[in-house]
């Protein structure tokens, strides 16, 4: 059956999205024109009935997609490696005396650079799935990578030191 996602308009609320799952559970996340967004969670015996529901501001709704979504970044790499020979994923530290502590991601031009693609940021307890190139580097920062192995091993120099 897979995973399927419905959209409903709640006029004057705001929008509904179903997650029906492969066992036929519904997840519901409520997005109110507010910016709050509210979890429901359905009896599986009955759609129609909600068991439990969360309201989140937005603050903590973006932290919870953060969380979803760095999960689901890692699964999809982890699967992505076992299938492509010679792509591999990386995790590189910021060093404290890196030329692009308090610098963003687009001054690295990893990509351009390298050919690596940086796909996650890990700092401290938090996630940064995805980082856009405004991204701020902090020292400990773990970047997260996929490249070849030339690739990732140019982007950890880089990152170290500075272009050479």
């Amino acid at each position: 059956m897979g995973v399927r996602v419905e959209q409903v308009d709640l006029p004057g609320i705001g929008v509904r999205h179903d997650v029906v799952t492969e066992d036929g559970r519904q997840v519901s996340v409520v997005a109110h024109r507010s910016g709050e967004r509210t979890l429901g969670f359905t009896d599986a015996d009955d759609p129609d009935a909600c068991t439990a529901s969360v309201s989140l501001t937005e603050e903590e709704a973006a932290a919870v997609a953060d969380v979803l979504g760095a999960a689901v970044v890692l699964s999809r790499l982890s699967e992505l490696r076992d299938q492509a020979a010679g792509l591999f994923t990386e995790q590189i530290q910021v060093p404290t005396g890196s030329p692009y502590v308090g610098r963003p991601l687009s001054a690295t031009q990893a990509r351009t650079r390298t050919g690596a693609s940086v796909v996650a940021l890990l700092r401290d307890d938090d996630v940064i799935a995805s980082p856009g190139p405004d991204v701020v580097f902090a020292a400990g920062d773990t970047i997260v990578a996929v490249g070849t192995r030339s690739g990732l091993d140019a982007l950890a120099q880089i990152v170290a030191a500075g272009p050479s």
